[in-house]
Order: C-alpha cells, then sequence, then structure tokens
C-alpha cells in the first residue's frame, strides 16, 4: 500500500486528545490518505442519537473498505442502527470498539487494509 492511500498513524491518544503524523484532534474523522477533526454538528451525532451514516459515508468516499466505530473510553457514544444497517447492506466489514481498542485495532489494519475510523477521545 502506498503512502498516499495509508491510513495515517495514531501516534499519541489520551483522554480529549488524538494525534497523527503532524495533527492533533479531539475527535478525528481518519481515511485512506487523511486525517481531520471529526465535528458532530454536521451530522447531528450525539451520546444518545450515536453515530451517523453520513458520517460513515465521509470515510467510505474517502476509500475506506473496512470502518472502526471508536464508542469512546467509557462507550458512551452510541451508534445508530441506521449505520450499522447501511454499513452491512453495503459488505463493509466495521468493528464497533472502546476507544483504545478502536486505536490498537486501526493501527493493526492501516498497513494491509484501506482503514477509516471515528476516534472519540473522551467519553
Amino acid at each position: 500500500m502506498s503512502p498516499q492511500t495509508r491510513s495515517p498513524r495514531i501516534t499519541y491518544l489520551s483522554w480529549g486528545r488524538l494525534e497523527t503524523d503532524g495533527s492533533v484532534f479531539k475527535d478525528a474523522r481518519l481515511y485512506p490518505g487523511g486525517a481531520e477533526e471529526w465535528d458532530w454538528n454536521e451530522t447531528g451525532t450525539s451520546h444518545d442519537a450515536g453515530i451517523q451514516p453520513e458520517d460513515v459515508e465521509k470515510l467510505l468516499e474517502r476509500g475506506a473498505t473496512v470502518v472502526i466505530l471508536s464508542r469512546g473510553f467509557h462507550e458512551r457514544l452510541g451508534v445508530a442502527p441506521e449505520t450499522l444497517s447501511m454499513l452491512k447492506e453495503g459488505g463493509i466489514t466495521a468493528h464497533v470498539a472502546q476507544t483504545e481498542e478502536a486505536a490498537r485495532l486501526y493501527d493493526e489494519l492501516r498497513g494491509t487494509q484501506k482503514v477509516g475510523a471515528l476516534v472519540h477521545s473522551t467519553c
């Protein structure tokens, strides 16, 4: 996999902070070739409403074929049922995990797969 299509490496993760090579985020959208702040207000994501399909669509548009959804350090962020249905119907492998486990899995997969992740760095 070329450096241009490899998903960025997570270099540091702690409560409220995620770092990749050269960038710092509170909540991050990571995808093949890049990373950006994940702004929940864009799609209506919230702890109760959960991660919305539109959040995941942005990963797929950027080439992700495997998706990791981080639920927070204390797993307080939900995942909307429609999001999981959309991924299943599209044949996309999805992993939903606690933040540290999600980051570990992401790091494991990023060298061999086109992985995208939504990482919530607090609750």
